[in-house]
């Protein structure tokens, strides 16, 4: 099962693990990541953050990295949940659930679908500092951590 969601409300890491899980006895172990909007970046205090995207376009796109990650590993649940808008520091910009079996498969797949979101979602993020704002540049570290998961069959 995957489940999609793209939002600019809140929302609640511990929920959404709960619901990962559903009470299926098949799963064995659930992972989770959340990220967060932090107050720095590049050396500067950062105030707010916008997250721009094309609303249609995103959820297929986070669809699509699912679907690879259940492709790759024997997965019972994913679900991803991105927010858009304006954020500030401390609150939860993204989550990331996968379900499996067993642990290895649960964690493998987890870091595959946020490595690919880093590179290869949709988003574009304008940051708020004291001294303006900004578009932020993809980071050659993510793309290097997207790279791992290439094979020869597939390649960005």
């Amino acid at each position: 099962m995957i489940q999609v969601q793209v939002q600019e409300q809140l929302f609640d890491p511990g929920a959404l693990l709960h619901g990962v899980h559903g009470a299926n006895p098949a799963i064995g172990a659930t992972v989770c990541f959340t990220g967060y909007m932090r107050d720095f970046n590049q050396d500067q205090q950062v105030q707010g953050l916008f997250l721009e995207h094309f609303p249609g376009m995103t959820e297929k796109s986070l669809r699509a990295i699912a679907e690879q990650a259940c492709q790759r590993w024997p997965l019972q649940a994913v679900h991803i949940l991105h927010r858009v808008g304006q954020l500030t520091p401390s609150e939860p910009i993204v989550f990331v659930g996968t379900a499996s079996a067993h642990r290895g498969d649960a964690f493998a797949a987890c870091e595959f679908i946020m490595d690919y979101l880093k590179t290869r979602a949709p988003f574009w993020k304008k940051e708020f500092t004291a001294t303006g704002s900004y578009w932020v540049d993809g980071r050659s570290s993510d793309q290097q951590a997207a790279e791992r998961w290439n094979t020869d069959k597939e390649r960005p």
